[in-house]
Parts: C-alpha cells; structure tokens; sequence
C-alpha cells in the first residue's frame, strides 16, 4: 500500500509551493498558515509572508501590528502571534534554531503534537508520523476498518455516518485511541521518504477518502484498504458514485445564519480597519459596522484587545489599532 500510495504521489501529488523546501522556519510558517485553512490558499500567502518576515530574527523583531498585516485574509489571527511568539523564544532560548526534539518543539508557543511532528518530519527528516484530520481518516480506514471510521475522525468528519455500513455505530466503540493512531502513523513511515509519505498521506485524504462519499474505486490504496476490499467484496463499489450521498439533515435556522451577521464576520471587519490605518494611528469604531450595532462593535473590539488582536484607546474605548508591542 506504502508504495502504491509514493507512486501515485509521485506522479500526481498536488504541486503546493511550501513542499519544496526543508527550511525548519518556512515549514512552520507553513503549517501555522495551513491549519484550518486551504492548502493552496496558504501557499500563496505563505511566499508573501515569507518576503516580509524571511528569518525567525526578522519575525521576533517585528510589531504584532506588521505580523498582523502580513496575515491578512488567512483568517484565526491568533496563529500569526503565536508563530511570533515562537520566534521571540527561538532567538532568545534557541540561538536562532528550531529545536529537533518534538518535546521541546511542544514547548512553543501554539505548537502542538501535531505541528510538532510535521515540523520533525518535513524539516528533519524524522521518521515521525504527522497526523491530521485526513492522515487520520486514511489510517483508520484504511488498517483497522470501516466500524470505527466515524468515531475516530474527530470533529471535521461529525458522527458515525450511514454511509459508514451497517454496525458502524454499534461497533464504534472499537476506534482506536488517539495513542494508538499515533502509533500507527509511527509504524507506516517509509525511514528513506518520510516527507514525502507525509505529503501522500495528505493528499490521499484530500483527493480520495473524504469524509463523506470517497472516491475509493479511484485510490491507490484500494487493493489494502479493509474499506475498500470490504466494499468491493459486498458489491457496494465506489460509495463516491455507486452509492447515493448519504442524506444530510435539514438546516436548522442557527445553521442558516448569512456569514455577515455572525460575530466572526464583525471581528474581522474591525481587524481589516485597523489594518488599512497608518502604523500607531486610531480609528474611530464608535458607529455601526453593517448590521451590527455600535455596542456590538464595542464589545468585538473589547474582546479582540483581551486577545492581544487589538488596543484601544485608554482615552476614548471606541478607537482602536493593532498592537504595536
């Protein structure tokens, strides 16, 4: 399955700016950016950033404000001032490099078991299994079976879904343990490719088995994969067009609620305005932002300064700017 899965990377891995180096501060730049975010739309921004802030030096040295700009349009701004965070540690602890220890790499700011191990792995060649939500979902599936997919894909995929076969919910119970995917991921890393088995594994998850209606007729790991042989083997095939889409629940109205009027969408109208001002200079926040009242803004812009996202002016709450230090 290993080198089935590296021949298909080989041949028709998608093609992401960030997989060409092996520079330990672009490839935690990298991952910062990609969490919850598209990986194409994280591509692009990660060069532009990359020309801002090209060192961990160049990004400890520089304002909460520039790093904030620098983020623009990559949305849950607080990664932006942990990946700063990091890099203050870094030059002030490291001597301007990023530990090799997973353990230590924890330690930073924003850093967790997961980027942890990316960072090991695509930056220092380590045989460390990086396990995503689509890295999860392709190891479950793929080396334990479809009765346990639901409860083991965590919050991006939801529940046990129909789609998942009969039992699935009753055997659920079974999924294995976070500790026990991570072992699994461990043991599934080619020693001589483990970024590129990294990067396979990804894509396979983004392209083939997605959490409703894979394409499993199409993946490489089929012939291995106990959901794929136990699909072909019970005449259900490709559940992505033999199989109708498993029907989804009617929208609730909550769940129908426009974008705009979210507060969301509120905090990142504040933070654009604040972005468009002169470095150190007020705006004034005081009136409506689309549908939301003046005391909606005023407690955004509250929240955003408790976060380290904004300031407001000690003399006047209703200006803000972004943090300076």
């Amino acid at each position: 399955m290993r080198d089935a899965i590296l021949a298909w990377y080989d041949a028709q891995g998608r093609h992401l700016a960030f997989r060409g180096t092996t520079d330990p501060y672009a490839i935690l730049v990298s991952e910062a950016m990609a969490q919850q975010t598209q990986a194409s739309r994280a591509a692009e921004a990660w060069g532009r950033f990359l020309v801002a802030f090209p060192t961990f030096a160049a990004l400890a040295a520089a304002s909460p404000a520039d790093v904030l700009r620098a983020w623009r349009g990559l949305g849950y701004n607080r990664r932006a001032l942990a990946l700063r965070a990091t890099a203050i540690v870094v030059e002030e602890a490291h001597g301007g490099d990023l530990p090799r220890d997973i353990a230590e790499l924890e330690h930073l700011p924003g850093i967790g078991p997961y980027t942890a191990r990316a960072v090991a792995v695509l930056a220092f060649g380590q045989p460390v299994g990086a396990v995503d939500t689509n890295v999860r979902r392709v190891l479950v599936r793929s080396l334990v079976g479809d009765g346990s997919v639901g409860a083991a894909v965590g919050p991006a995929d939801g529940a046990v879904h129909a789609a998942d076969g009969p039992g699935a919910a009753a055997t659920a119970a079974r999924a294995p343990s976070p500790r026990e995917i991570q072992a699994m991921a461990d043991a599934s890393v080619p020693p001589s490719r483990p970024g590129h088995w990294t990067h396979a594994l990804m894509d396979i998850g983004a392209v083939f088995c997605k959490p409703r209606n894979p394409r499993c007729a199409d993946c490489p790991a089929l012939p291995w994969c106990r959901v794929g042989v136990a699909r072909a083997a019970s005449g259900r095939g490709d559940i992505g067009s033999a199989t109708p889409k498993t029907p989804r629940p009617a929208r609730t109205r909550e769940a129908a609620v426009p974008f705009e009027t979210t507060t969301r969408w509120l905090r990142g109208r504040i933070l654009d305005r604040l972005r468009d001002a002169v470095d150190g200079d007020w705006v004034d926040l005081r009136e409506a932002i689309g549908g939301h009242p003046a005391a909606a803004v005023a407690g955004a812009l509250a929240a955003l300064e408790r976060e380290g996202l904004a300031q407001r002016d000690p003399a006047d709450p209703a200006r803000g700017r972004l943090p300076l230090a």
